[in-house]
């Protein structure tokens, strides 16, 4: 599975502004349900019963929160760099800054697997993705991020343009 499987250019979020984990995941669940045609209720609610059984801050500034949801026909994602780090109750306790939010059909584990550990991998170069991401950091960027098996080649440079 490829990245962009899953996540487009067109749902990749710079500097988006959230003061707190809870507004983070209602924000990212009004975007996703629009571009899904759900009830941002439903997303919400399906992310924050994910997050109740453990944190999706993977250490690192990075969290990955995801959630099996029905009316998704494919696995889903969205990119955001956060403006402004905020507590995640990431493994590390480290504040979190990317975040790669994964929706799921409900009836494919194996999909849903290999959708995670995509995101895992092209993510866990978090410093690589923040230069990336950063327009400030550098501008017009066209650096590469890939990781073996997930290729991210033609999104990444796409977020930063």
């Amino acid at each position: 599975m490829n990245i962009t499987d899953f996540l487009s250019s067109q749902h990749a979020i710079v500097d988006l502004r959230a003061a707190d984990k809870a507004q983070l995941l209602r924000e990212l669940a009004r975007r996703a349900a629009t571009a899904l045609g759900l009830p941002a209720d439903q997303v919400l609610d399906a992310l924050l019963k994910r997050e109740a059984l453990g944190s999706t801050g993977t250490g690192g500034g990075i969290a990955i929160p995801h959630a099996r949801l029905a009316g998704v026909a494919k696995p889903f994602g969205m990119l955001a760099s956060l403006a402004k780090a905020i507590d995640f109750d990431a493994i590390d306790g480290r504040p979190v800054d990317i975040v790669c939010l994964l929706l799921l059909p409900t009836n494919s584990q194996g999909e849903q697997l290999n959708a995670l550990a995509c995101a895992a991998r092209t993510l866990r170069d978090a410093d690589a993705l923040r230069s990336t991401v950063r327009p400030q950091a550098r501008p017009r960027s066209r650096s590469r991020l890939s990781a073996p098996g997930c290729a991210s080649d033609a999104l990444l440079p796409a977020i930063a343009a």
